[in-house]
């Protein structure tokens, strides 16, 4: 999960315990990983002459002229027009923080096997060996004929909000940063529903996001865009306000838009009487400050592998708890989000995701619980098939 902060790169785990019942060594993840976690393989059997003639030359010649004649065919007779490239510069990666471009490719390629596995789309990793704005842009505008949208990943904020909004304008494309928007549509997902089982209306929530980073500033646009209007924000030198100095300009946007009540202050006086913490900071959070929180409170402690509270302390204080990992209930997993965010976008023929269609998004993910809605159970799970299929269809018809 995203951090407010990047913080410096971390040694490699001895072991990973997704399931305490079920540790994972350190030996199997190396294994498991070596050679990398793609391949690509062709859909046309070349077992033949003939058949190499009609996949390769001279055959491929003919697809050729075809699409110089009519450009609108390399949609249709190539793949690029469904290839998700998911880049990064390895600045922001995981919890690591800035590892460089090489040590981000494994986490890249995984992103891309995610989007094959849950989304349907073929997808590769572009790990870029420079953090300068101008020449990630320069770099995937002469890449365009090759792809159909782009993913960005891992890349450290304040500079990941500028490439984003910069490639939108560049790129004929959808583009979206994961990090960003798939986080936020999923704390969107579980809070819809959260709210349900608390018995509140998501318009009277009073919100505090612990993160003024790329997940907390799009967490609390969606938030605000789904009707959310009481939106505190945390950074590490307190409360998001206008009435601070020095902001930068994220931030003085993010204070111009948040805070309605013009709470001064640190996490006490924001939290106090605060209905949501939705932790995306690689902060803690004192279980003293957490008591002042409404009654029936609810907490998302995203921060991985440890969150900002740990869950069973959590739970003294809240009546539905949420965490980025697999081993408590209420996992918000970004996987619910972008195969079928992208998906959508690509089926429609959207040339940008919109804020509609991320809360088209989060609705979709929300509505798969149903009746089996409970305090542990408000988002469905990462390997719910039914998922990617429901966000896309959402995100189409939110395209138009």
């Amino acid at each position: 999960m995203p951090t407010s902060e990047t913080p410096s790169p971390a040694p490699a785990p001895a072991a990973a315990n997704l399931n305490s019942a079920d540790p994972i060594t350190a030996e199997e993840i190396l294994a498991a990983h070596k050679g990398g976690k793609l391949s690509v393989e062709t859909r046309l059997p070349l077992d033949s002459k003939r058949a190499l003639s009609i996949a390769y030359t001279p055959g491929v010649a003919q697809v050729s002229r075809a699409i110089a004649a009519d450009p609108e065919l390399a949609a249709t007779h190539t793949w690029a027009s469904r290839l998700v490239v998911v880049v990064s510069d390895g600045t922001a990666v995981l919890g690591l923080g800035d590892i460089g471009a090489a040590a981000s490719l494994p986490v890249m390629e995984g992103k891309s096997a995610l989007f094959r596995t849950f989304g349907g789309l073929n997808s590769i990793p572009l790990v870029l060996d420079t953090t300068n704005v101008d020449e990630i842009i320069e770099t995937l505008v002469r890449l365009r004929p090759s792809y159909g949208a782009v993913n960005l990943e891992d890349i450290s904020a304040p500079r990941c909000f500028e490439l984003e909004q910069r490639l939108i304008e560049a790129l004929d494309c959808p583009v979206m940063h994961d990090d960003q928007h798939g986080t936020a549509i999923v704390v969107l997902a579980a809070l819809r529903n959260a709210a349900r089982v608390t018995g509140r209306e998501l318009r009277d929530l009073r919100v505090v996001i612990s993160g003024a980073g790329a997940a907390g500033v799009a967490c609390a646009n969606i938030l605000r865009e789904a009707g959310i209007a009481d939106v505190v924000v945390l950074d590490s030198q307190g409360i998001v306000s206008d009435s601070r100095s020095g902001l930068t300009s994220i931030k003085a946007d993010l204070a111009a838009r948040t805070n309605p009540r013009g709470v001064d202050g640190g996490a006490a006086e924001a939290l106090k009487g605060a209905d949501v913490f939705v932790g995306v900071s690689s902060g803690t959070v004192p279980e003293e400050v957490l008591s002042g929180m409404a009654p029936e409170a609810i907490i998302f402690a995203l921060s991985n592998p440890d969150p900002e509270v740990h869950p069973d302390i959590a739970r003294r204080h809240a009546a539905v708890v949420a965490t980025g990992r697999s081993d408590f209930p209420n996992q918000i997993n970004n996987v619910l989000a972008f195969p079928g965010v992208f998906r959508g976008a690509l089926d429609s023929g959207a040339r940008r995701i919109t804020a509609r269609m991320k809360v088209a998004a989060a609705a979709a993910i929300a509505d798969l619980v149903g009746e089996d809605l409970h305090a542990e159970y408000i988002v469905p799970s990462p390997l719910d098939p039914r998922v990617a299929p429901a966000v896309a269809a959402a995100v189409a018809a939110a395209s138009g």
